[in-house]
């Protein structure tokens, strides 16, 4: 490979993917080639620059850094990097279990936008529905599908970009640049356990760099992870008096409440770029990424479970009657349930021995807790080529024309349940049916460098053109995980219990297009001062179109000291999930387990209790801050304001009313009666949130080696400014306003010898408003959770230029997340909150052993 393609990889494979003017160093530069990283394209369409001479503030996050980390999940690695990103841990939460949302300054996942070598990465096909509180209902990327071994950098932009990029850049744009070697490539294996001696984890990944022709690359990467359940579960003084009155049917704990167990998570990347001569190259890069997800459930109590075991609170047992199914009259005697154990009274014998009456406790006799699973599947291609046009109208513009492709499939099991409505006949395990994403897009960018006699550098002048494909299809799970069966109108609930399938009439394929049109200019005004400007034009085949522009400016007082900033418009589309998707789903509300039933906001259902066609989400950011170097000390400050209006969630659930079942048959709704609550995506409310970052390094030599110190602080507020009422409740106010810490901040210190290499890191979570299951409702658990420390540390010995071994702990001392009340055992069965800002399940250790070839 020319050592031309090697040294200007960044700016080739994600500069021109952005649309940017290619900037090499010389040849002969060895700085510019070692501080490649530093270079950043997010943010700006001119050539690549550093990230101190950047208008908007931009993390950059190295490959090497992503590694030293006990987790080899993409999500907890990046938090651990950038102060403002946020991801928590789902427990017993759906399909968000399977796909975890993640948060940038204080919004929604999918208030940002993910782009991989620079083009725009697909989202999830899980949508969280219990997402949090500020993530109720997002749809974002799958990030942690991304292994760290396959990337060269991260790049983090902390500031609204859609009249850039496009929907979703309300929060900012994180950018994932994967690796460029044309030779060389590692292998390592990592194993660890949290000091509770479960969750045992092993992961084997490894990357090589291959030549394509004399003048290309590709470079591929793989990572094959296994990861066992964690339980942090108290036993349910419920569950405990079954027991003692001699249930031997129930389970010790009765349920399982920790980390999701998984299983066989293979995920292959691949990069490529071929030199095609004449300024030309073509660029393939893409993934194949697969996991089995299983994880639980809460426990239904065998006397007192609604609709299943009981329909008055547990005082009688619910019998269904084979004869009243047919059409006669009922005959089956009443069962007491409020009694220690009902499996040791006559009436139940009784009940038992009648062939014309059944109970659930004669499949289950000591309740049950269903385990809920998922299999993921998540590919992507992306091909173009780009370069330098030589002759025609075109002359002296460069061009990146590409198209990608990008599909997640979440095929959903449930098992340890049943369909009550199906009678002694029901099965135990179902397949509940599929949510498939598939997005297609092509895109054409133009940028050119032009000369003004007036201006210190050529005014940079981009233009582009996208065109995109966004469906979502729900395919039907098994006719037994969603029928009514005979025993529905006696009261027994309908389809899979804990995960209802979905039917026939859920089952379909919607889809949206848009088209985009883009320009986006940069000019230093002087050699000190370069201001920017974008706007950009995009329609929708669903709602029509939207105009968004940004406007930014860097000024140089000093050669040290610099200042910048932005104002914008941006928006967020309603994604087409969110517009049509089914779910069915157990919900903590006050405190009680119920069934909610979540329509698309169009339903019949939906509609009657308030539902309206959902409109894109939009926004104001404002940014301003500075920027100092001096030496080997680096600080940035920056505040920012983002006012959002017409946000896009999942609403709080709306109960069906018993006098409403009458009209809502008419409406075509089946079987109202078992439907406890209601919920749909709404435009709900309006925010706005304000922080302020601080990030600074500062290098030096000391204890005879070399010292890094790197400091990161996030402030974030967020203030919901009105809402409805009517879907939105005081408790999810609060949760949204206080959920999340309104500080954070880490301090790493790095420290390298010749054969050893170590560091140590603080992270400061501040306050936060602490809910369990989003049930954030007075008469539910949730409390203020105080400050909390944790540190992480490693060490690494490098036996030679190939081998090295690390060791290394989060969460060192073992810091003890936020604990759930005990009054709170009988319903949860949890030790901890689950919405904390760090991970509930303790400390953690590792080691790692790595060979560079």
């Amino acid at each position: 490979m020319s050592k031309t393609f090697r040294t200007g990889s960044l700016a080739i494979a994600v500069g021109l993917a952005l649309g940017t003017v290619p900037a090499f160093a010389d040849e002969a530069d060895a700085a510019a080639a070692k501080d490649v990283e530093k270079i950043v394209v997010v943010g700006s369409r001119a050539a690549p620059r550093s990230i101190a001479d950047s208008a908007v503030p931009v993390d950059i996050v190295g490959g090497d850094e992503l590694g030293r980390s006990g987790s080899s999940d993409m999500l907890d690695q990046l938090a651990t990097s950038v102060p403002s990103f946020n991801v928590r841990a789902q427990p017993i939460s759906d399909a968000a279990t399977l796909i975890r949302p993640v948060n940038l300054r204080g919004l929604s996942s999918d208030s940002t936008l993910v782009l991989l070598n620079g083009k725009r990465r697909h989202r999830a096909s899980v949508i969280a529905f219990q997402g949090g509180g500020v993530n109720d209902g997002a749809q974002g990327p799958d990030i942690s599908v991304i292994p760290s071994v396959a990337l060269k950098q991260v790049e983090v932009l902390r500031d609204g970009a859609a009249a850039q990029y496009g929907s979703d850049a309300i929060a900012g744009v994180m950018n994932f640049v994967l690796k460029d070697d044309s030779d060389g490539g590692s292998l390592s294996v990592k194993a660890g356990q949290f000091y509770e001696g479960d969750g045992d984890t092993v992961t084997v990944d490894g990357n090589i760099g291959l030549p394509l022709s004399d003048d290309g690359f590709a470079n591929l990467s793989f990572q094959y992870k296994n990861a066992d359940a964690t339980s942090r579960s108290v036993q349910r003084p419920d569950a405990q008096g079954l027991i003692d009155a001699g249930n031997t049917a129930v389970g010790d704990p009765a349920q399982i409440w920790g980390n999701p167990e998984i299983s066989d998570d293979i995920t292959i990347f691949g990069n490529f770029g071929l030199d095609l001569g004449n300024d030309k190259e073509a660029y393939m890069f893409g993934n194949y990424s697969e996991r089995d997800v299983v994880g639980g459930f809460y426990y239904r109590n065998p006397h007192n479970r609604s609709n299943v075991y009981s329909i008055d609170g547990g005082e009688t047992l619910l019998v269904g009657d084979i004869a009243q199914a047919g059409g006669a009259a009922r005959t089956c005697a009443v069962v007491p349930a409020n009694v220690p154990n009902v499996l040791d009274t006559q009436a139940y014998q009784d009940m038992v021995a009648d062939p014309n009456c059944f109970s659930m406790n004669q499949i289950f006799p000591g309740g049950y807790t269903p385990a809920f699973g998922g299999n993921i599947v998540d590919t992507s291609l992306t091909m173009g080529t780009r370069g330098d046009i030589h002759s025609g109208f075109l002359k002296e513009w460069h061009y990146d024309i590409s198209g990608t492709v990008g599909r997640n499939a979440s095929d959903f099991n449930l098992s340890n349940t049943l369909n009550p409505s199906l009678g002694l006949e029901t099965p135990t395990s179902f397949d509940t049916g599929k949510y498939i994403q598939l997005e297609k897009m092509f895109n054409l960018d133009l940028v050119r460098g032009i000369e003004i006699d007036s201006l210190a550098e050529p005014l940079n002048l981009a233009m582009g053109l996208e065109w995109r494909e966004e469906s979502f299809e729900i395919v039907a799970g098994e006719e037994a995980s969603w029928k009514a069966g005979d025993f529905a109108d006696q009261g027994f609930n309908i389809g899979s219990h804990g995960f209802k399938g979905f039917g026939p009439e859920a089952q379909g394929i919607n889809e949206r297009r848009s088209v985009a049109a883009y320009i986006d200019t940069e000019a230093y005004l002087t050699e000190d001062f370069m201001v920017g400007a974008a706007i950009r034009f995009e329609d929708y085949s669903t709602f029509g179109n939207t105009t968004d522009y940004k406007l930014t400016f860097q000024y140089s007082l000093t050669d040290d000291l610099s200042l910048r900033g932005s104002t914008s418009t941006g928006f967020r589309a309603p994604t087409v999930g969110q517009a049509s998707v089914v779910n069915t789903a157990t919900s903590l509300v006050n405190g009680e387990l119920i069934q909610s039933f979540l329509a698309p906001p169009t339903d019949p259902l939906s509609a009657f209790y308030g539902g309206k066609e959902l409109t894109p989400e939009e926004s104001t950011s404002y940014a301003f801050g500075g920027v100092y170097t001096s030496g080997d000390f680096f600080l940035t400050v920056d505040y920012y304001n983002i006012e959002v209006t017409d946000r896009i969630a999942q609403s709080s659930q709306i109960d069906v009313l018993a006098e409403d079942y009458a009209e809502l048959e008419a409406l075509g709704v089946q079987n109202p009666e078992l439907i406890s609550a209601v919920t749909y995506f709404a435009n709900d409310f309006d925010t706005t949130t304000q922080g302020i970052d601080v990030v600074a390094n500062y290098s030096m030599q000391l204890f005879d080696g070399d010292t890094q110190f790197s400091f990161a602080y996030n402030w974030n507020e967020t203030e919901v400014d009105s809402f409805n009422p009517d879907t939105t409740t005081l408790g999810k106010v609060r949760r949204l306003e206080e959920g999340m810490p309104n500080h954070r901040g880490t301090l790493t210190m790095s420290q390298q010898w010749d054969n050893v290499q170590m560091f140590v890191r603080a992270n400061y979570f501040g306050e936060y408003f602490a809910v369990h299951a989003d049930d954030a409702e007075a008469g539910g658990w949730n409390e203020t959770a105080d400050a909390a420390v944790t540190f992480d540390a490693e060490v690494s010995y490098f036996f030679n230029e190939e081998f090295s071994v690390a060791l290394g702990a989060n969460n060192l001392f073992d810091q003890e997340a936020h604990k759930l009340p005990s009054s709170s055992y009988g319903v949860l069965g949890a030790q901890y909150y689950e919405s904390g800002p760090f991970d509930y399940n303790g400390g953690y250790y590792y080691a790692k052993v790595t060979y560079n070839f």
